[in-house]
């Protein structure tokens, strides 16, 4: 049997898992393992110049991917540097592995150099942790944690590794196990099946029926199974933030999103709806508004691979837990065998209602007569000439919103964003790591000028591994979502949202040897898009837009109101 050190397994065993790149940054206490990593060549390491941003790459990655990211950092600041990473792949059930260096085994609550206790820092946002405490275990610790990752609800796995864990002097036999069983950890693997009957009935004897899907739907790999469904029912969808894309957005029974910033039809049909299918959905407060007020004549039916999701906010009346694909695959199973079929006079009735909501707004603006482009235009712009093909992430605020609103994703994984926690400086790193293992496709992240600002440094990292990602930079020289509601909340007083001293960036990417485009008026738009995705195609490229600094996201809705009442202009409440 072959011998390796607990390095050379540890790298070993994520070679046996199917890893080609682990984003990381080096320190004392791996350096076992990045020797190792060094002596072969199947695993390749990216030396980012922030551990924030590896996490946020293997993020990237596992978002697009569906497979897990993996991250090796250091122990200590290195370690703790992971958090915000640990925390938006958490919030939003994205697969991570965390391999964090730690200080030797006997030094170990002693206050060494650059001893924290990553086990106790991570415990609330991780799924399950594992500490090393013989080299021997790596190979099934590695095999448990992909499991654990990647089962369930998915979501990112710590494997922190004592120093002495990793010594190169000595050696034990190695053998990767083929699979593992955990006790007491059985993650459902199928629906009730009385439950999911009486969800088709429900769904087919409906009058105002419609279809709420969510993130989980794209992480469970069941949009093919939802499309049908929904074309079977002929029911109104509508999806989450996190959802966007399992049901094309061009399709005629598509709302968009709904919630907050959702759309008017969205958020009418959703409160005036009698029954309710939530597929891989949690009701997250960004959707339900006042729960008090949500849906009041709706009868709920909520499936979920998480229990604890089930009635966590809002009560539900037919509750589903298993995998969504095996729901979904068992209400189409039903629904093809039942005699009854939905109501054709009721869905025409309130698909006549729902047009003439989506009449009234459908995502209408105003645009500018002076020249200066609105953020929508520029959304339009860019899905104009990505053809809707590309994957675009995103930082968070006003651009999140215009992207999720204006890019019309018409298929599952391509828009790749911070959801749950709202983590800025998320999209340039996600990008990077999309970008890295998707390197024929266009990627690129959506910013603003204060977002983008929090991981600039991966500039230098794209330089050094050749990683052309656009980044596409709504500018309105202002924090936007915090001024919006300083705006609307506040009487108008900018409280520290005023970004000043803003680089110049052409001259910024210019000097980490990218290629920077200034954007000023919107006749400068189209060229620059051209200029961005075919002149300098093989280029990273700094699309810097000058957008208008006083146009807000509508529709929003009224704060602990119903999920029908909303701002739809800065003059126009429903």
């Amino acid at each position: 049997m072959e011998m390796l050190s607990g390095g050379e397994m540890l790298v070993r065993s994520l070679h046996e898992e199917g890893v080609e790149y682990i984003y990381g940054y080096p320190g004392g206490s791996l350096l076992h393992v990045y020797d190792a990593i060094y002596q072969q060549s199947a695993v390749k390491h990216v030396l980012v110049r922030h551990e924030q941003a590896a996490a946020h790459m293997a993020d990237g990655y596992a978002r697009a991917s569906g497979k897990p990211g993996v991250v090796m950092v250091t122990s200590g600041p290195g370690a703790t540097n992971t958090i915000t990473g640990i925390a938006t792949a958490f919030t939003d059930s994205i697969p991570m592995i965390v391999i964090s260096g730690q200080v030797m085994s006997h030094l170990i609550g002693d206050d060494a150099f650059q001893e924290t206790d990553m086990m106790g820092i991570s415990r609330p946002i991780v799924k399950h942790s594992f500490s090393v405490t013989d080299p021997r275990d790596i190979p099934e610790i590695v095999k448990k944690a992909f499991y654990i990752a990647t089962s369930g609800r998915p979501g990112p796995v710590v494997i922190d590794v004592p120093k002495d864990m990793t010594m190169p002097n000595e050696r034990f036999e190695y053998e990767y196990p083929k699979k593992v069983k955990i006790r007491s950890y059985t993650p459902p693997t199928k629906g009730h099946a009385g439950q999911i009957r009486k969800a088709v009935e429900l769904m087919v004897n409906a009058k105002r029926p419609i279809i709420y899907s969510g993130g989980g739907v794209i992480l469970g790999g069941a949009h093919e199974q939802l499309r049908k469904l929904t074309r079977e029912l002929n029911a109104p969808i509508t999806q989450t933030l996190m959802g966007l894309g399992a049901y094309p957005a061009t399709d005629r029974q598509s709302l968009g999103m709904l919630g907050m910033h959702g759309s008017y039809e969205a958020n009418m049909a959703m409160h005036h709806a009698d029954v309710i299918l939530a597929v891989g959905a949690r009701f997250d407060d960004r959707v339900t508004n006042s729960t008090a007020k949500f849906c009041p004549d709706a009868t709920i039916v909520h499936i979920d691979i998480d229990p604890s999701s089930i009635s966590k906010t809002v009560e539900v009346d037919v509750p589903i837990v298993g995998p969504v694909d095996s729901v979904l695959n068992d209400m189409l199973d039903i629904l093809s065998k039942m005699k009854e079929r939905p109501d054709a006079d009721a869905l025409a009735s309130w698909w006549k209602q729902i047009e003439e909501w989506r009449k009234r707004h459908g995502g209408h603006y105003d645009k500018n007569d002076n020249g200066l482009l609105k953020p929508q235009e520029a959304i339009e712009g860019l899905w104009e000439a990505t053809n809707g093909q590309a994957y675009i992430t995103s930082d968070v605020g006003q651009h999140q919103m215009f992207a999720a609103q204006y890019y019309k994703f018409d298929e599952p994984n391509k828009w790749i964003n911070s959801g749950g926690l709202g983590t800025m400086g998320f999209g340039l790193p996600a990008a990077m790591g999309i970008k890295l293992n998707y390197q024929d496709d266009m990627v690129v992240c959506v910013t603003g000028e204060g977002s983008i600002q929090m991981n600039i440094q991966e500039l230098s990292t794209c330089l050094q591994y050749g990683i052309p990602v656009k980044i596409f930079c709504l500018n309105n020289g202002y924090l936007g979502m915090v001024r919006q509601w300083q705006d609307m909340n506040y009487e108008g007083r900018h409280s520290s949202s005023y970004m000043e001293s803003l680089p110049d960036w052409t001259k910024l990417v210019e000097s980490y040897g990218h290629v920077g485009i200034n954007v000023e008026t919107k006749d400068q738009l189209k060229g620059a898009l051209d200029d961005c995705f075919n002149k300098y195609k093989d280029r990273l490229v700094f699309v810097n837009v000058a957008v208008d600094p006083e146009e807000h996201v509508y529709p929003m809705q009224v704060p602990m109101g119903a999920m029908r009442d909303m701002w739809l202009s800065k003059t126009e409440r429903t």
